[in-house]
């Protein structure tokens, strides 16, 4: 049982430095705003644990998820002068993963390939 999705869901976790929570909450919001445009974004948002961080969010497909990481990279770089990224996952079909694994090798995330599935 194959899947025809082509979503791609990028799943950062974040630990936020001593004394920045609160900029860092501020700029989600801007990371927020910054999205919302985006053609191929299904779902956007950010949850909070203690002193961690996670951005939950899903492209229709790996050039939408390349797309939103160069809208906001310039966010992303003043999030890691005050965040350290903990842990990177890359949820998707393994035909949409391939376009993602030389992009995104410097950030060295973990791969999951779904098989099995649907979305309405």
């Amino acid at each position: 049982m194959a899947t025809q999705d082509t979503c791609v869901t990028i799943v950062p976790y974040f630990k936020v430095h001593s004394g920045k929570f609160e900029p860092f909450k501020q700029l989600c919001e801007r990371f927020v705003e910054k999205s919302k445009p985006e053609p191929k974004c299904l779902y956007y948002g950010w949850s909070y644990y203690e002193d961690q961080a996670h951005c939950r969010e899903g492209y229709v497909d790996a050039e939408g998820a390349l797309a939103h990481l160069e809208s906001v990279g310039p966010l992303l770089e003043e999030a890691m002068k005050i965040a350290d990224l903990t842990r990177l996952e890359i949820h998707g079909p393994e035909g949409e993963l391939a376009k993602l694994r030389e992009p995104l090798a410097s950030l060295k995330p973990q791969f999951f390939t779904l098989e099995y599935g649907f979305r309405h």
